[in-house]
């Protein structure tokens, strides 16, 4: 293979073909950049992860004071769980990935923040549906009925714009508020979006929470040579 494009991963998913590759730009100095598709659409890239970091900078920034145990419902290439990592107050992150291959990567060292991710021990990754696990025993197999600080989810494209229909009933008010019980007292919920805010979702939000705001986060995407944003919203318990 030329040495600017390399496919690292080709797998058979639920969701369809998931494809991990990198591919060197000439245009930004022969800089990699690792690329994500899943069914023949782009799903997230290492050259622009300003918004999956601010919901990790979002969401901790509204956490209550004190060592903090935080989930992180999809791990992608790892810049929202590298985030709440990087913040001082953080004692566990416990990542709900629900796609095997995404977790490999990082522990094969595929991605570029595998081998920090995987070597960092306060720092976990499970395998499993994030959507299930809100019932039953909780998201931590090891400690059931666990309660955390913060849970930031980044899992589909938007409320409205689905992996999979299945999702669907998660975004309604009584989805919302299956997040509750896996929140302490003033817990915090934080949901990545790429489309702009929508006040309907923000509204569903603030029937469940005490308190529920959308920032918009707007970036400058090199490739495309333009400016994109994505939406952190943020909630308390």
């Amino acid at each position: 293979m030329s040495l600017n494009y390399e496919e690292l991963d080709f797998r058979q998913t639920r969701f369809g073909e998931l494809i991990l590759r990198r591919r060197r730009v000439l245009s930004m100095g022969g800089a990699d950049v690792y690329e994500v598709k899943l069914n023949r659409q782009f799903l997230m890239s290492s050259i622009v992860n300003d918004s999956e970091i601010a919901l990790a900078d979002l969401a901790l920034a509204a956490a209550p004071r004190g060592e903090l145990d935080i989930v992180v419902g999809g791990l992608g290439l790892g810049y929202t769980a590298k985030a709440a990592l990087g913040n001082p107050s953080v004692r566990s992150v416990l990542v709900i990935e629900y796609l095997e291959p995404v977790i490999d990567w990082h522990r094969r060292g595929l991605v570029p923040l595998g081998s920090e991710l995987t070597g960092d021990p306060r720092g976990r990754m499970i395998q499993g549906d994030f959507f299930g696990m809100l019932d039953g025993d909780g998201f931590d197999p090891d400690n059931p009925g666990r309660r955390f600080h913060a849970v930031m989810v980044d899992i589909d494209h938007s409320p409205r714009s689905l992996l999979h229909g299945s999702h669907g009933p998660f975004y309604t008010t009584d989805g919302l508020g299956r997040i509750i019980p896996r929140l302490h007292p003033g817990g915090v919920f934080a949901l990545w979006s790429a489309d702009p805010p929508d006040e309907g979702f923000r509204q569903r939000l603030g029937a469940v929470f005490t308190e529920a705001k959308a920032h918009p986060v707007t970036y400058y995407h090199p490739l495309l040579d333009c400016e994109d944003t994505n939406t952190i919203y943020v909630a308390r318990a």
